[in-house]
């Protein structure tokens, strides 16, 4: 497993949950730059970016998490963080990791380093 994610779990609305997610055993040949951050898919629903960071520390979030959701990261440590505030069941998905080399996207297909995922469970 090279995307190591954790936290996650239930909350209830209006709470907040942290996820992490390591990916300091990827290497990229050709650039030192990278974008990790986190896609979700609910039940039922497409796959959706949550939000991505590059490794000069520039972020791109997803309208439905903007305000509520920071992205971070430990900067050349490959080590990304989601403080995910305010939240609410419509944030109830299992969250995936993601990593590729190169700069910021919010196009899954773009990413080639998909973690197990971790659920997020937000009761009203």
């Amino acid at each position: 497993v090279q995307l190591m994610e954790s936290g996650g779990g239930s909350a209830q609305a209006g709470g907040s949950l942290r996820l992490s997610c390591s990916g300091s055993a990827i290497t990229f040949s050709s650039t030192n730059t990278y974008c990790m951050g986190w896609f979700r898919q609910a039940p039922g629903k497409e796959r959706e970016g949550v939000a991505v960071i590059d490794s000069d520390g520039d972020t791109s979030y997803a309208e439905s998490v903007k305000g509520r959701f920071t992205i971070s990261q430990d900067k050349g440590e490959k080590q990304v963080y989601l403080q995910m505030n305010g939240l609410t069941p419509e944030d109830t998905a299992i969250y995936y990791c993601v990593m590729k080399p190169g700069w910021i996207t919010l196009v899954a297909d773009s990413f080639g380093y998909w973690g197990q995922g971790t659920p997020v469970n937000v009761s009203s």
